[in-house]
């Protein structure tokens, strides 16, 4: 299982359309074995949920994601987490393997 999370400024980033980079953990029974830093794309309409589809990623988790990035990671078979709190990327996967991962407020407002 591969797990990416939007980062800027080296953080979660509020709005994952603008990161600068994504982290994107390798997960094996139920730890991370590996964790490497991508730049993505140019952003535009559907640009970062396919590149991540190409890096084999299933689970984004995100600070805040519009409505159609949603739509298309559900289409692409990834599984979305919105309103993450600010925490550390790797404390992020950490919670979400351990079932303690909570949703909160979308902080994208389109």
């Amino acid at each position: 299982m591969k797990i990416a999370i939007p980062i800027t400024n080296n953080k979660l980033s509020p709005h994952f359309g603008h990161c600068e980079t994504f982290s994107i953990f390798t997960v094996a029974d139920k730890q991370i074995v590996q964790e490497t830093s991508v730049v993505p794309p140019p952003h535009e309409p559907g640009s970062h949920p396919r590149f991540l589809k190409e890096q084999g990623c299933s689970v984004i988790i995100a600070g805040g994601m519009g409505g159609r990035a949603q739509d298309l990671f559900h289409d692409s078979g990834i599984q979305t987490i919105i309103g993450a709190p600010d925490l550390p990327p790797e404390e992020l996967v950490t919670c979400y393997l351990q079932g303690k991962l909570e949703s909160g407020d979308n902080l994208c407002d389109h």
